[in-house]
């Protein structure tokens, strides 16, 4: 079982340009999507997050539950859904402007335990950010690794959320030895500050990049770098991509029986190539439809 803790949201995308163009609302936040992607590739998935009771918690629910997601490690609250209105790039990129006062998922509490046989916990976006939320997901991570899970890390920064740019990347920092997999975006590292080997030096045992429409690449502790390129395609924007690459790393790493740090070790150049291949190619299926749409496993082919 993989788990994803974090928050569930509505995205609210703009069908046109302008800015009063209408917004349509669709299912979201990176966390969720990384569910979601994980239930459709087949890897037997949980979600742990708090959700609203109102009609966005409902269909947030709905979708968890069609891609095959377990959510009875999901909490409810009467507060509403938080929403993330979104703005589309001539080349495909969203930016997100959040509403999130007195929101849910920002009120999660950490759990007792996680559900039977968990073998990874995946963290990341907004809820490592908003409190009193953020510290509760904080205490799940330390608690998990503490206990041998294999743990993975997208901050998956959303800068106009974070009011003391500082302090996050410190508090960023005290994560990493509580991290198996670091994944984060170009953007994402050159915010953080550091380089791959310095974050490697503090825990992780890999950390992948994303380059967009470049491609992807693996730092591993042994020294190693892997790297493969994007996969060509008509971007229709990339909302979900990033966390299509998260899941597409989990899946491929429980099909080979990698889900721990000396594992990875053992994967080798063919092994890296393959996964980071396998996750080009989901990502660029999500980047091909609109909104956080992640792959079937039946439309990938091997991994």
């Amino acid at each position: 079982m993989i788990v994803v803790a974090g928050e569930a949201l509505i995205d609210l995308v703009p069908q046109g340009t302008g800015a009063l163009v209408g917004l349509l609302p669709r299912l979201g936040g990176g966390p969720y999507n990384t569910a979601v992607a994980l239930g459709r590739l087949g890897s037997p998935t949980a979600f742990c997050s708090r959700v609203s009771y109102d009609a966005f918690g409902e269909a947030l629910l709905g979708g968890l539950r069609e891609a095959g997601v377990d959510v009875s490690s999901v909490q409810r609250g009467t507060e509403p859904t938080t929403l993330a209105v979104a703005s589309i790039g001539t080349d495909g990129s969203a930016a997100y402007s959040f509403y999130v006062e007195g929101t849910a998922d920002r009120l999660f509490s950490a759990p007792d335990r996680l559900p039977k046989d968990t073998s990874a916990v995946s963290f990341g976006t907004c809820s490592l950010v908003l409190e009193p939320g953020a510290s509760a997901y904080e205490e799940l991570m330390r608690a998990a690794a503490t206990r041998g899970v294999f743990t993975a890390l997208d901050p998956n920064i959303r800068a106009g959320l974070i009011p003391d740019a500082d302090a996050y990347r410190a508090r960023f920092k005290s994560w990493l030895p509580w991290v198996s997999l670091l994944k984060l975006s170009e953007e994402d590292a050159l915010w953080l500050g550091g380089t791959p080997r310095e974050w490697l030096a503090s825990g992780p045992a890999a950390v992948v990049i994303t380059q967009g429409g470049e491609g992807l690449t693996a730092f591993t502790r042994d020294g190693a770098v892997y790297s493969v390129p994007g996969e060509p395609v008509d971007v229709v924007d990339t909302i979900g991509a990033g966390d299509t690459v998260n899941a597409a790393l989990l899946h491929g790493l429980a099909a080979r029986g990698a889900l721990s740090p000396a594992a990875m070790a053992d994967l080798g150049a063919e092994g890296w190539t393959e996964l980071l291949r396998f996750a080009a190619r989901a990502a660029a299926i999500t980047c091909s439809r609109a909104g956080a749409e992640p792959p079937y496993a039946s439309e990938l082919g091997a991994l």
